[in-house]
């Protein structure tokens, strides 16, 4: 028995959370997986997987045993990075995670050009907005938003994105301009929700340490916030959307801010690694990279919103 072929493939049933999803994030038969991991209890005489129709579950052993096959794979994988020379020249594949709309417009670009400095890295693009698991998707570094709550991650962070409420010079021409949340009332809006289908909750604004719930009526509802902003651009209605969205319409004049004396939320934003020993000098040179580059982004971005919206610190 192959003893660390064994315990990549009990990692890999173990992340997965089942034999059948382990053996499809490995390519590899569904019995053959089931073989190894018998074949690692037999060789250890103790069980570690509670085996169930639908999931897998460790016993106390088990448990013992994940983390410190963790720990040997983690040092072999990093010695073969010494090895190979990934702690003396930027090489090898980069896995990066990013939300996709400000992945596409604010650190792809970005990402290009250093790739163009380190043609010795290949670069992997995870586009998605959802929660990144960083050691199952074997992701590298990722763009997270908001407060870190994973201790098993470090966060750099680059900036902060307001939320910004908008409407074109045509649509404001016509309806007038709203002086608090609670004028929204009497006003059209292009929102935005996953769930296009389910009652609007409406927009929460703070001000003076109130809350002020807002329902306008929902002219145009969209999955994506593009479509929201781009609807609000034809004067569709008025919109709500992060400073990244509309920043370019602010700029051209497409798009005008609203209610800017209101307080507005506002998120932090960071590059995301995984804790470890070493870094492989592939993500120590992406992060020290990115880093003042999407700080810029991010500033030039704030430069075009309402003073009062900016992020306080």
């Amino acid at each position: 028995m192959d003893r660390l072929d064994a315990m990549q493939v009990l990692l890999a049933v173990v992340d997965a959370g089942s034999l059948s999803a382990g053996s499809r994030k490995l390519s590899a038969p569904l019995p053959s997986v089931s073989r190894k991991v018998a074949d690692l209890e037999r060789h250890l005489g103790t069980r570690l997987l509670i085996r169930t129709s639908r999931n897998v579950q460790l016993t106390d052993a088990g448990r013992d045993y994940v983390d410190a096959a963790r720990q040997i794979v983690a040092q072999i994988e990093d010695a073969e990075l010494r090895a190979s020379g990934e702690y003396e020249t930027p090489r090898g594949s980069l896995t990066i995670a990013v939300p996709t709309s400000f992945g596409r417009n604010h650190v792809l670009p970005l990402a290009h050009e250093f790739l163009h400095e380190h043609p010795e890295i290949t670069l992997n693009v995870l586009s998605v907005d959802r929660v990144v698991h960083f050691v199952e998707e074997r992701v590298d570094v990722g763009v997270g938003w908001g407060r870190l709550s994973d201790n098993s991650l470090y966060a750099v962070k680059v900036g902060d994105v307001s939320i910004l409420t908008c409407a074109s010079p045509d649509y404001l021409a016509r309806k007038g301009r709203p002086s608090s949340p609670e004028d929204l009332v009497d006003h059209d809006v292009a929102t935005f929700d996953q769930f296009v289908n389910i009652a609007w909750p409406g927009w929460v604004y703070r001000a003076n340490g109130r809350r002020i719930e807002a329902k306008p009526n929902v002219r145009f509802c969209a999955s994506t916030t593009a479509d929201a902003v781009n609807a609000a651009v034809r004067g569709i209605g008025i919109t709500r959307a992060p400073s990244y969205q509309v920043a370019g319409h602010l700029r051209s004049g497409a798009l005008v801010t609203i209610l800017d004396e209101y307080a507005s939320q506002s998120f932090p934003i960071h590059l995301v690694y995984i804790r470890q020993g070493l870094l492989p000098l592939k993500v120590r040179a992406f992060i020290d990279w990115m880093t003042p580059r999407l700080r810029k982004a991010l500033k030039d971005l704030a430069d075009v919103t309402p003073a009062e919206n900016r992020p306080k610190g």
